[in-house]
């Protein structure tokens, strides 16, 4: 039977608390879980640091590498106070431990995540959306795509702080809290039209792969679960107007489960009226906006003076280099801004960034002389347009179609 927590913790009883130690005056060693919670301490407060620095290039990237450190930190201590093994055994003799230069392997975080929640958890669900978010911003996406990562992803982020935050508290106490280490930093949010605007833009610039991940990873998710605080966290900022209170923070936090049912009410209607937060349920939808290689084709001859056929949509391709020949051994590196491969069907599809480009680059007779090397065709006439008069009327350049370009185009 799978190992998890129902509960905060079933062990609780037994964990070590240091601090009460000391107060009782008892000097006890440190238990061997201790030096994983603080490393993972350490990993959180660089992560929340690197978010807040907009200095940084990468901060996003950043926040997301060291908060999955952070995490996986967190769990192999609990499991290590717990007497848990979370190490991986060889399958032919489990007695011996597989190891990795010499070192036992243990157990990655998609594992620890696993075993520590069930699997509509929305814990478990936001921290698998970082697992799966970071293994496609790294050395890609991160560098171009960060301030617009930052701000599409922010909810999510935020969640998977306060997760961390609740389960670090909830399983070693009070004393290991990060409210002593961090703070709320200053920001300019949408409190103007022009920050609003900014933010709905750089929301928009996030790459299209990127945007398909989070709509095909949302997709198996119940309306429940994206719904919920704990998968992503969603914040409404509203300016206070109440008398100074010197007892109270700048900035506070308000459950709405705490909330009476009058002032549940308000916050919902100011939900329904506000645009401060903008949050689109999206569904995955394979090959969304591609077009076959015919719809290319028709396009790109409706836009254009000159013939546009199928062998000129294959000729174009290979000279772009948009995707690899046909029978390739890797049919899947294709340039991504214009062309996908699909492996269940066995063939491409062109995105609509790709017929612009064609359009722009063969609207004019020398645009398409660059392309091709040879002359167009007038598409009302049907004269072939000279360059000059050595060019005889009719004289046009030998057209080899691709032989796979209607399976595999």
């Amino acid at each position: 039977m799978s190992w998890r927590w129902n509960s905060v913790s079933a062990t609780t009883a037994r964990r070590i608390d240091t601090v009460d130690l000391r107060e009782r005056g008892v000097m006890a060693r440190r238990p061997r879980h201790w030096p994983m919670v603080a490393a993972s301490q350490a990993e959180a407060s660089l992560a929340v640091r690197l978010y807040n620095d907009p200095a940084e290039e990468r901060s996003f990237e950043g926040f997301v590498v060291h908060m999955h450190l952070a995490w996986l930190y967190l769990l192999h201590g609990e499991f290590t106070r717990d007497g848990k093994d979370f190490r991986y055994r060889k399958r032919g003799n489990p007695r011996l431990l597989e190891r990795v230069d010499g070192e036992p392997k243990r157990w990655e975080l998609a594992k620890c995540v696993a075993e520590r929640w069930s699997d509509d958890d929305p814990i478990r669900r936001n921290i698998e959306f970082f697992i799966g978010l970071r293994n496609k911003i790294e050395h890609r996406y991160a560098s171009k795509a960060d301030l617009s990562l930052t701000v599409a992803l922010g909810g999510y982020a935020q969640a998977l702080l306060l997760n961390y935050e609740e389960e670090l508290v909830g399983q070693f106490g009070e004393a290991a809290t990060l409210a002593g280490m961090l703070r709320f930093p200053l920001f300019v949010g949408s409190f103007t039209d022009a920050g609003e605007t900014t933010l709905r833009r750089l929301r928009k610039g996030l790459p299209a792969p990127l945007r398909k991940f989070v709509a095909e990873y949302e997709s198996g998710l119940s309306v429940d679960l994206i719904n919920d605080r704990r998968y992503e966290f969603r914040l409404r900022v509203t300016n206070e107007l109440a008398p100074k209170d010197p007892d109270a923070l700048a900035i506070q936090y308000t459950r709405y489960d705490d909330m009476t049912e009058e002032q549940k009410l308000a916050v919902e209607e100011l939900g329904r009226k506000g645009f401060v937060v903008v949050r689109e349920q999206k569904r995955g939808v394979v090959n969304y906006e591609l077009l076959k290689p015919r719809q290319v084709v028709l396009e790109v001859a409706q836009q254009i003076p000159f013939v546009f056929h199928m062998g000129h949509f294959v000729r174009a391709w290979q000279k772009l280099e948009v995707r690899p020949v046909g029978g390739s051994e890797h049919p899947e590196r294709t340039d991504e801004k214009y062309c996908h491969y699909d492996a269940l069907h066995r063939d491409y599809g062109y995105s609509k960034a790709y017929v612009k480009k064609l359009v722009r680059s063969l609207k004019s007779a020398d645009g398409w002389r660059n392309l091709f090397g040879d002359d167009p065709q007038d598409k009302k006439s049907g004269e072939w347009i000279a360059e000059s008069e050595q060019h005889l009327p009719g004289q046009r350049r030998s057209v080899e179609v691709d032989p796979e370009s209607e399976v595999v185009s």
